[in-house]
């Protein structure tokens, strides 16, 4: 039975937050991670022994405790939405927690930070996804403040760490106080639709990844058939990006074969690491050529 809305929960949320971010900086420092870049989150799970397995099922996520320690996610999910709930498995792991089943969140129940296992694992996800010395330089380096950016510049800053634009606008405000809850509140009315539309000047159904050629990450995740708005005068090599057409913003990309392929504008390179739609299987072989003889 879920606590009244007003019942303060039976542990410090503080001091619980503070264990999480210690425990985020430790797990990059063991695998000798920066404290700033956005991280591949699946690649920090294999080089912490932990297997990644993306499956067709019905929830977030689960955590299997035993050798090798297990994470299973739907692959139904949205590509930012599975990073972090991969984040959270992780954190469920890094505790010590045991094996654990994560319903779909609107399934699930309503405060599900009342659970201090739950909490710890959120807000671990949060700071190992976003660690807040590299969200000040996301910002800082693009000459924006968190407080006064619009929805398109954070919709740009999630982009660069590779998750949601409603889970950075919850860190932003909860987790690392670099807003204030009535902006987060401002900002959480933007929907992914309205944003896409306002990015792109058009209606468009297929997710959009941003990459102003600012960002720290070597490389950029996607599946087949998302639309990427890369810097202008991008070249890309192979066949897995398609050309759709130049923007006053940026050059747009379409993502329409599983692979690793290079993007390049000036002085800044990316590999784009593309996934089938709803790949089932090891995280580590999402990206894998398909094979044409097949």
């Amino acid at each position: 039975m879920s606590l009244p809305r007003n019942a303060k929960p039976s542990f410090s949320r503080r001091t619980l937050a503070t264990q999480a971010m210690q425990a985020a900086t430790e797990a990059r420092a063991k695998v000798k991670l920066d404290q700033t870049s956005p991280i591949c989150i699946y690649g920090l799970c294999e080089k912490l022994g932990v297997t990644v397995r993306f499956n067709n099922i019905n929830m977030e996520g689960m955590y299997q405790r035993g050798t090798p320690p297990r994470i299973h996610l739907s692959a139904r999910r949205p590509l930012p939405r599975r990073a972090y709930n991969c984040a959270h498995e992780l954190g469920h792991h890094v505790f010590g927690h045991g094996s654990s089943i994560d319903e779909l969140r609107e399934d699930a129940k309503s405060h599900p930070w009342e659970d201090p296992k739950e909490f710890l694992a959120d807000t671990f996800a949060g700071f190992i996804l976003m660690p807040i010395i590299g969200l000040r330089r996301a910002f800082s380096i693009r000459g924006w403040a968190p407080e006064t950016a619009t929805p398109s510049q954070v919709f740009t800053i999630a982009c660069d760490f590779g998750v949601g634009y409603a889970t950075l606008v919850t860190h932003l405000s909860a987790g690392v106080n670099l807003i204030s809850r009535s902006r987060a509140s401002v900002l959480q009315r933007a929907t992914p639709k309205a944003l896409r539309t306002e990015i792109l000047g058009a209606l468009v159904p297929e997710p959009l990844i941003v990459a102003d050629g600012r960002g720290a990450a070597p490389t950029l995740d996607a599946e087949v058939d998302m639309l990427l708005l890369l810097p202008l005068g991008t070249e890309v090599t192979g066949s897995g990006l398609s050309f759709e057409r130049d923007l006053e913003s940026g050059r747009l990309f379409r993502s329409v074969k599983p692979g690793i392929f290079q993007a390049r504008a000036n002085d800044w390179t990316v590999f784009v690491r593309i996934a089938p739609n709803g790949y089932v299987g090891l995280a580590q072989y999402r990206h894998l050529e398909e094979d044409s003889d097949e």
